[in-house]
């Protein structure tokens, strides 16, 4: 018989060692538990490594305590226990390093918003705490299946959410497609958490002109201040630039 691996991630310990005990009551049902986002990764890191890979994550939505709410979800790292911000960044860590492993979060109440920030971290699945163990166990079957499951009073809600974002994530690129390919830089930068002397000494040029390029960055993108600028770039797709490779060359067009 195929076991389903399932981990069940939650800082609650009543909650997870009960839903990990009626899940392994499933003949088909491997389950563990992890108590925080780090956690998780450790352990999904050390099944990759033994030949032991999960096929389903259980994530608590307010993991953490602190809910994100109206912003995308930073992936959090195995090794940094505090950039874990909540369930739906884990499910954005999963994404990017196990991009094999399905999610579903589980939440305290329905949520539209929510819900869409958690599919759009990569999620499989929203279920409610306090659904029936069969409708549980229905997910996690129907998600290794390559199914999306919602609960059906959230897809409108969820849709509207989803179209919301697409349409500010678009007008978020059109803003960063006008900026030079300079400016562009000086963006990655400025969501790196570059101050304007380690952008200045990173791509060798005069803190006035650093401060120049972040002038017009914000004109371009219409916005007032370094941290909005940082969020619409992320709307956008723009990552921060490569702290650890070499720094951008001198001269040349960019300059």
């Amino acid at each position: 018989m195929v076991r389903i691996r399932v981990l069940v991630v939650d800082d609650h310990r009543i909650f997870a060692e009960s839903l990990a005990a009626a899940l392994a009551a499933e003949p088909d049902v491997e389950v563990f538990a992890a108590g925080s986002g780090p956690a998780a990764l450790r352990c999904l890191e050390r099944a990759a490594a033994e030949g032991r890979r999960y096929d389903v994550l259980l994530v608590d939505a307010d993991l953490g305590g602190r809910p994100a709410v109206g912003r995308p979800a930073v992936p959090v790292r195995a090794a940094d226990e505090d950039g874990m911000v909540d369930g739906i960044s884990l499910v954005a860590g999963v994404r990017t390093a196990h991009p094999g492993v399905r999610t579903v979060v589980l939440a305290e109440k329905d949520d539209p918003r929510r819900a869409a920030l958690a599919l759009g971290a990569g999620a499989s699945g929203w279920v409610a705490k306090d659904c029936s163990l069969s409708r549980l166990l229905a997910v996690i079957r129907g998600v290794l299946r390559g199914e999306t499951h919602l609960p059906p009073a959230l897809l409108t809600g969820v849709l509207k959410e989803l179209t919301a974002a697409r349409k500010h994530r678009s007008e978020s690129e059109r803003l960063v497609e006008s900026l030079t390919p300079r400016e562009r830089e000086v963006l990655r930068c400025m969501v790196a958490g570059l101050g304007r002397k380690a952008v200045a000494e990173r791509l060798y040029l005069s803190p006035h002109t650093v401060r120049t390029h972040m002038q017009n960055v914000l004109g371009k993108l219409g916005v007032h201040s370094t941290l909005a600028a940082v969020a619409l770039a992320r709307r956008a797709g723009v990552g921060p630039v490569d702290l650890t490779g070499d720094v951008v060359e001198r001269g040349g067009q960019l300059a």
